[in-house]
């Protein structure tokens, strides 16, 4: 990974960041879910928001990239590593399927189908959090190569 700093890439300390927050979060809900579920619906519901800006405007400008860029990176000093931003956007778009489906499975009363759900976004963010490992950005290069327009063979 580069140490150059451009608007396709970010500091790898970010998304770490936010893959924190998000775990805790998510903790949170099925902790709370085991007491009730419109609670743990409306708290993995709130994720799910994070998670669809996170994949719209990017992960400088998602809710936790902001936390991040004013009150962690000032103390961090500048980038060691980065990271490519399409990969994170597309974590978060997983992200955000795993976050409304655990929102409707909790909020329907499917305790189950919210907490199966609720459960792989934990598994995820918690790999990227302790481990540095993004299963999106993993998955990423798969997807990719779908969405590139085949090649034109030379007339």
């Amino acid at each position: 990974m580069s140490t150059t700093h451009t608007p396709d890439q970010v500091d790898v300390r970010g998304p770490r960041f936010a893959a924190w927050v998000t775990t805790a979060v998510l903790v949170v809900t099925l902790v709370v879910a085991s007491f009730s579920l419109v609670p743990a619906g409306i708290l993995v519901a709130a994720q799910a928001v994070v998670f669809a800006l996170g994949a719209a405007l990017g992960p400088r400008r998602s809710p936790y990239g902001t936390v991040y860029a004013a009150l962690v990176a000032p103390r961090n000093g500048p980038a060691t590593e980065t990271e490519p931003v399409a990969p994170l956007e597309f974590a978060q778009l997983v992200g955000f399927v795993f976050a409304t489906v655990g929102a409707i499975g909790f909020l329907s009363g499917s305790g189950l189908v919210g907490a199966i759900a609720t459960g792989f976004a934990l598994f995820a963010a918690l790999l990227n959090a302790a481990f540095g490992i993004c299963l999106g950005c993993r998955i990423y290069p798969l997807v990719a190569r779908f969405k590139k327009p085949p090649e034109q063979a030379p007339a």
